[in-house]
């Protein structure tokens, strides 16, 4: 028996299908990441119109199916984010950040503070109110609530102070001491600078931090999520090209 469902849901991806017909990845405030079949989506200017939008805020019409893509009967625009989209640093951090979630999270595994927490970085970017320092702070609310928090303070061995010559390992969780990262193989050395600023950031601390301190920040953060998703995310480069302050 199928299933009617009203939910809100964010447009993370769309992939045609067929001559005329798309699947959506969606997500969705009541059931996570799903992926639903908008039938015609490609040929109906009226149906869709404007709708499947990579980013787009909407109230999804959905039809629950035997197996794990649902139907997708129709969709009403609550935000588009239009103003952002003739602006490449602000494409770039939305696809970005589209991408991040998208490989984050599974399959109807509900995120509601995820899904609030991307809706409204969304609003901040289309309102021109997200300055750069928030783009780490996105990364590491989307990090926490995804269960993958990575530990720059203390030590993520030992629980003791990192020091002066801190190490990063993303396969022992995040920064170790020297003393620990010479019992352990692998990591690269980090700036105490960053660690701080990291951790900072990391406890809810909102000061805006210099333009090489985020580019080191962003280095390790792109580290991290790499080794824990098994691949740097596609949107990485295209973000770096064009810069994202």
């Amino acid at each position: 028996m199928s299933l009617a469902i009203v939910d809100e849901a964010l447009v993370l991806s769309t992939i045609d299908y067929g001559e005329a017909d798309r699947i959506v990845t969606l997500f969705t405030r009541g059931r996570g990441r799903l992926s639903a079949f908008a039938a015609g989506a490609r040929k109906s200017k009226r149906r869709f119109a404007g709708a499947l939008e990579a980013g787009t805020h909407l109230r999804a019409q959905l039809v629950e199916r035997r197996g794990e893509v649902f139907r997708l009967d129709g969709a009403d625009i609550v935000q588009s984010f239009h103003r952002l989209r003739d602006d490449l640093p602000r494409i770039a951090r939305l696809m970005y950040c589209l991408e991040l979630i998208r490989e984050l999270t599974r399959d109807q595994e509900p995120h509601t503070q995820l899904f609030d927490g991307l809706r409204d970085y969304l609003q901040k970017l289309d309102a021109k109110e997200a300055g750069p320092t928030s783009l780490l702070l996105f990364e590491l609310d989307a990090l926490a609530q995804a269960g993958f928090m990575p530990s720059f303070a203390p030590c993520a061995l030992c629980g003791e102070p990192t020091g002066e010559r801190p190490r990063f390992d993303p396969s022992h969780g995040g920064v170790l001491c020297l003393p620990c990262s010479t019992r352990v193989a692998g990591g690269f050395p980090v700036s105490a600078q960053v660690v701080e600023a990291l951790s900072r950031l990391q406890a809810g601390e909102r000061t805006p931090l210099p333009a090489e301190t985020r580019a080191r920040a962003r280095e390790l953060l792109n580290v991290f999520i790499a080794h824990h998703l098994g691949r740097k995310l596609n949107s990485v480069d295209f973000m770096e090209q064009v810069g994202t302050d």
